[in-house]
Order: C-alpha cells, then sequence, then structure tokens
C-alpha cells in the first residue's frame, strides 16, 4: 500500500484524485490551504482509512518536506488557477505558482520520489496549429497583458520540472491539461460549463463572451485522474510532457445551447463583448485541441466519457447544491 501526497487536493481534480488513490486501496495524505480549493470537496473522506487532510500552505516548507519524505508518490496539483484569477491578482498568483513548484520538486529530488506536475494548455499562448503537440513551439502575447501571466508561470513550472530530471534525474512527469471539468468544479475563476449550468438552472441570461464560434475541448476528470496515476507509475513518462484531456471540440455557442436543452431552461444567451468582459488587450485562442498521440502511445489512453456524459453529472451535482444555497437564502430572509 503506497502513501500518494496530493498538494492542492481539496480542489475540484485533486479530491477526485483523492477518492480514485482510496478506492484503490492505497493511502492519501492531501495538503490545501483552502484558497481556491474547498473542505467541502473532501468532507465525506474524513475518518476514512488511510486518509490524512493538513490545511496548510505547501510554502510551509518544514511541512512539506515531511510530507514528501514520508510519501511515496507526490502529485503537485496546488495554484492559483484559472485566467480570471491571474488578472484579478497577478502578484501573488505569479509567485504563488512559481514558488510553490519549486519548493515540491526540491523536496522530491531530496528524497527520489516521483511526482507529477499539472501543468495547462495554456502554454500554447496564441499558437494557431490544428492540433497542439508537446513538441510545438509556444507563441506568447506581450508582458504586459495580464492574460499571458497564468500561461507562462506554469511554463516556468515545466521548465522548473525539465531542469530537475535533467540534473537530478528526478523522476518527474508533467500533464498539460486541457479543459477538465466534472462534478465539484465551480465557476468562480470563469470555468465555462459550471457558469453555463448554474446560469440555466437559476433561469439567468447563460453569457457568452464574443462571437460564441471559439471551440474548447472538454474531458470528464473521471477520464483524467486515472490516467495521471498511470503516467506517474510509467518510468517511461519520466522527463517529459504530455497533453491530457479530449479532442472532440465544441463551440462555446453550441456549449450554452447543449446545456439549455438538457437543463430544460427558457435562459436566454447573452452575447459579452471580450471588452466588457475583460480588460482592455485581452486576447482569446479560438481553438484549443489536443494532440493525444503520446499519452495514446504511453498508457492507451482515449476519453471514454462524451459531453453529454459531463453535462449530466455536473447538472446532477449542482442541482440540489443550488436548491440548498435558495433554501437557505429563503430563511435568511
Amino acid at each position: 500500500m503506497a502513501t500518494h501526497l496530493i498538494t492542492g487536493g481539496a480542489g475540484f481534480i485533486g479530491s477526485h484524485l483523492a477518492d480514485c488513490l482510496l478506492g484503490r486501496g492505497e493511502k492519501v495524505v492531501v495538503i490545501d490551504n483552502l484558497s481556491t480549493g474547498s473542505y467541502r470537496n473532501i468532507q465525506h473522506l474524513e475518518g476514512r482509512d488511510g486518509f490524512q487532510c493538513y490545511v496548510e500552505d505547501i510554502r510551509h516548507e518544514s511541512l512539506l518536506n515531511e510530507l514528501v519524505r514520508h510519501a511515496d508518490r507526490v502529485y503537485h496539483l496546488a495554484a492559483s488557477v484559472g485566467v480570471r484569477l491571474i488578472i484579478e491578482k497577478p502578484t501573488a498568483s505569479l509567485i504563488n505558482n512559481i514558488v510553490s513548484t519549486e519548493r515540491v520538486l526540491s523536496c522530491a529530488s531530496r528524497y527520489r520520489k516521483p511526482v507529477l506536475i499539472t501543468s495547462t494548455s495554456e502554454v500554447y499562448g496564441k499558437s494557431k496549429q490544428a492540433a497542439f503537440c508537446e513538441d510545438d513551439d509556444r507563441i506568447m502575447g506581450a508582458t504586459h497583458k495580464a492574460r499571458w501571466g497564468y500561461a507562462n508561470s506554469k511554463a516556468t513550472d515545466e521548465f522548473l520540472a525539465m531542469a530537475y530530471f535533467q540534473e537530478t534525474r528526478l523522476p518527474v512527469v508533467v500533464v498539460r491539461l486541457f479543459n477538465t471539468v466534472g462534478p465539484r468544479q465551480t465557476g468562480r475563476y470563469g470555468m465555462v460549463i459550471p457558469n453555463f449550468v448554474c446560469q440555466a438552472l437559476r433561469g439567468l441570461p447563460l453569457l457568452v463572451h464574443g462571437d460564441g464560434s471559439q471551440t474548447r475541448c472538454f474531458c470528464h476528470v473521471k477520464d483524467v485522474v486515472p490516467a495521471m496515476i498511470d503516467m506517474i507509475e510509467h518510468p517511461q513518462a519520466y522527463g517529459r510532457v504530455f497533453n491530457l484531456g479530449s479532442d472532440r471540440e465544441v463551440s462555446i455557442k453550441g456549449l450554452a445551447e447543449q446545456i439549455l436543452g438538457k437543463t430544460g431552461s427558457q435562459s436566454p444567451i447573452r452575447f459579452i463583448p471580450y471588452h466588457e468582459a475583460y480588460p482592455t488587450g485581452f486576447e482569446d485562442m479560438q481553438r484549443r485541441i489536443p494532440s493525444l498521440e503520446r499519452v495514446a502511445s504511453l498508457i492507451g489512453f482515449r476519453p471514454v466519457r462524451t459531453l453529454d456524459d459531463i453535462l449530466t453529472d455536473v447538472i446532477a451535482e449542482m442541482t440540489p447544491r443550488l436548491e440548498e444555497e435558495r433554501g437557505l437564502a429563503e430563511q435568511a430572509s
């Protein structure tokens, strides 16, 4: 029975990873300062054999050092996530992402522990490739546009991971996640599916940025998490970067229409110009599609769940939560 340390383990993806590992009979230690994660995501795990949780910042060096020393594998998911958060709190977000990753890598290298670093499709920047491959050149926007800070902070994480592998042979793998979605995800920092579902269930307009023709690929968290486990356990993954997600694209307008159909909502779709939703000069990508050849070749990965499956699960999870919030609001009034 191995012990797995998950930084950011109370977050959306981290909590599903904890569920999966515990379901396999493994031990899980979570550390999370709850700045973007939520205790609600892991509350059902408290008291379960093999589970421990520390509510603390991973920049607490002595604690992090001890947790890594006693772990068999480390999953580094803790980060300031999402473009909107970077725009709202750029300094703290950039420092948090880079410093936290370096400390995790340093501890993992000290004790020779395999570590998986989660990165993002954002690192591809303004590339117009039909499908992004891991070895493609990156095209970044200007440094005065805060929108690119997140991409560059995660790219720095990747450079650090590869540097540790090259210099110390640290067993480290980087995964670039492409719009991982599912139950427990919130729309707090601009995540589109929970935002649209919440708006539809509340009878509010679905706010589509731009004209809605931009496309994205969405992958269910329950497809992503097992692949992450497979990769950290695969020696041929070390020192490499992998795309992880779905390559089935949908326009944002089409996504909004599909959510309206599944919820039965009569909410209208409202198109919001980018200059009204974000600071001046915000740039968005028209397409973001991953090449999955590398990860498929290594572990045979292909996403099983469809967008319809994703929406079914998100709607089923959000409906009672919104009803509970509505009931509490009525009691308060």
